[in-house]
This record gives C-alpha cells, structure tokens and sequence, in this order.
C-alpha cells in the first residue's frame, strides 16, 4: 500500500516536537515534518514565504497539516502546490476569524512595541504550564517554544495579524477546541470541535486529534 504523505507545519515560535503524541499509523503515512526558515525581510510577504517552505516539500499530492499560524501557512502553501487536503488545528480559515484583539492591535501596531509580550499572549502556552514547577515550565518552554530569533518572532506576529483571506479554501478540515482562548470558538465556523480543547491541545488531546485526522483522510 502506498503511504500518504504528511507534512506538518508547527505553531508560532514552535518546532516540530508539538506533534510527538499525535497516533497515526507509521504503514499508513509518510511523516515529514516543516521547520520554520529566517524570513528575508521583516517585510518579507506570507506568500512569498510559503512558496521557500514549498522547497521542503518533494511528495506530490501531500497533506499539509498545521497549529495555529502554522494552519495559516498550510493554507498559504497550497495556493503554490497541489494538496491531497488541508487540515488545520487551533487556527483560522479566514481573517474574519481573528478575534476582534488582534484586529485592534493590527490598526494601533502596538504589536511593534511589544513583541515577546504579544508572542506569550498568543499562543498561550503558559495555560498549559499551570500548576508545575517553575524548573519543569521552562524545561517544557525550552522544548516546545524553540524558535525564538527576534526577526522571525516580529514577522510572524506580523504576518498573522495583517494575514488577508475573506473565504475558507476548499479541501479544507479544520479541528478546533471549544476553550481555545486564542482563537474562540465563537468567531469560528465549521469547524470540528472537540470538546473542552485549548489551544494547545495538539499536546493534551493528541488522541483525538489523530483519530480524526485519520478519518478525514480515509473518509
């Protein structure tokens, strides 16, 4: 049986460790994993950015899975290549999905000002950290917030917040938790939801997630 190739795309400031409790079959799919490159420019464009990560990619027909921005720029990848399907977990399709925050903090560039505050804000991993040591909080930072040059943190909070899409792409399958507290579900539309979900929940409900990764690409 030929594998289905897979490429995921990591969070904002994440690497590819977000993905370890994911259970999907090895005889099944063909696992690749995206890593973030160095923009050009801090006025580097999402587009052109996702056409230099396409050069990673060597499987025809992939599906493209990504967290959070990188479910932004899963979606930014196949506008350049073909793709089996698009699956996005704890993100947006559209602009019109940003919460009304990050729309303000785009028209006042208050994200220029503060940066690394805005970086803790958004992907709000600390929620995740609750109730553990301060030693094991910063040993699981250092492990899942790896990517951390000044550059690419200003580009990507940039590109987030001015990101442009007015409709969702087709092809598309997007999973998202009813306590994401980055992306409410509120201003989210058909989406997948899994009950009880942060935004973080590619690493506390990684069993669910994969179940229904399988089921989109088997269906």
């Amino acid at each position: 049986m030929t594998k289905i190739p897979i490429y995921f795309v990591p969070g904002l400031a994440a690497g590819p460790e977000i993905f370890e409790h994911l259970e999907l079959s090895p005889d099944k799919y063909e696992f690749h994993y995206l890593k973030w490159i160095k923009p050009l420019a801090l006025e580097e464009s999402i587009s052109n950015y996702a056409m230099r990560m396409c050069d990673e990619i060597k499987e025809v027909n992939p599906v493209i899975v990504g967290v959070s921005f990188g479910g932004i720029m899963a979606q930014e990848i196949s506008k350049f290549i073909k793709t089996r399907k698009v699956i996005i977990i704890s993100s947006v399709k559209t602009s019109n999905e940003l919460p009304k925050r990050y729309k303000m903090a785009k028209f006042t560039k208050a994200y220029k000002l503060f940066p690394t505050t805005v970086v803790s804000n958004f992907e709000d991993y600390a929620k995740y950290f609750l109730g553990k040591s301060l030693k094991k909080r910063a040993k699981i930072y250092n492990k899942y917030l790896s990517v951390r040059g000044k550059t690419y943190l200003n580009w990507s909070i940039s590109s987030v917040l001015n990101w442009v899409q007015d409709k969702p792409q087709d092809n598309l399958v997007h999973i998202h938790g009813t306590k994401d507290h980055v992306f409410p579900i509120k201003h989210i539309k058909d989406a997948i939801e899994i009950k009880g979900g942060t935004h973080v929940m590619i690493l506390t409900k990684a069993k669910k997630i994969s179940q229904i990764i399988d089921e989109s690409l088997t269906c």
